[in-house]
């Protein structure tokens, strides 16, 4: 299967702080990236290089997984002291001998048990999404997406900004597999006739906004500050 496949949602979330108010943030906090335990450079000396806002994507991915299969289970049943065995069908299950300890503690009128093997039919069920940042490590949007918080016109934003644009450096399939396993609980050794089912629900790519402020003091150390233009925060 190729991305091309995939009917992918686009978001994009609305700044919520202008340039001129990024600017002001990074005038107050561009000495912090070349301080060190002894000294403090001045803020004159801090050269502003460039700040540019950018569109980085995410991605948010949701599916449900279900599986279907048999498995081997010993069911253990408390059974009166002077019962030897249960038959079921054309099984006969003696009861279990007891340690020297049990004999001390529970004595001859202390129940019995009988251990059944059996199989037991297994119906699972999971879903969950799960959301990926532009290199493909797993993250938490740290908003609410509504219709507060998105852009109407998703796509003009990002044409009109495509020169700032961080789209996604790794593929769906990759993100998909991650998150079949993240719902595919490890199965018991013995299984048998198993049926599973993975259904994508939904690929969405979240475009958050983010002012990037390149810094560079007298000795020509480069430093950066990222502004999350969302919750107004450095990141």
């Amino acid at each position: 299967m190729t991305e091309k496949n995939f009917d992918v949602k686009t978001i994009v979330i609305r700044k919520n702080m202008e340039e001129d108010e990024a600017l002001k943030v990074i005038e107050q906090k561009k000495t912090d990236p070349f301080k060190s335990l002894l000294s403090r450079p001045k803020k004159e000396d801090i050269h502003l290089d460039s700040m540019k806002l950018y569109y980085e994507c995410s991605l948010v991915i949701s599916a449900k997984y279900s599986a279907d299969y048999f498995r081997k289970a010993v069911h253990t049943i408390d059974v009166d002291s002077n019962v030897h065995e249960i038959v079921i069908g054309d099984g006969i299950f003696p009861v279990r001998s007891k340690s020297g300890l049990e004999k001390t503690f529970v004595g001859k009128r202390g129940k019995n048990k009988v251990d059944i093997n059996l199989e037991e039919h297994v119906f699972v069920e999971e879903e969950d999404e799960l959301t990926f940042d532009n290199h493909g490590m797993e993250t938490e949007l740290p908003f609410k997406i509504d219709s507060k918080s998105i852009e109407n016109y998703p796509q003009r934003i990002l044409e009109e900004n495509q020169h700032t644009v961080k789209k996604l450096e790794f593929p769906y399939e990759s993100g998909i597999e991650k998150l079949k396993i993240h719902l595919k609980k490890p199965l018991d050794p013995e299984v048998r006739d198993l049926k599973e089912d993975f259904v994508l629900h939904d690929l969405t790519e979240v475009y958050v906004p983010i002012f990037e402020a390149r810094l560079s003091d007298p000795k020509k150390k480069v430093e950066i500050i990222r502004i999350d233009a969302v919750r107004k925060k450095i990141l």
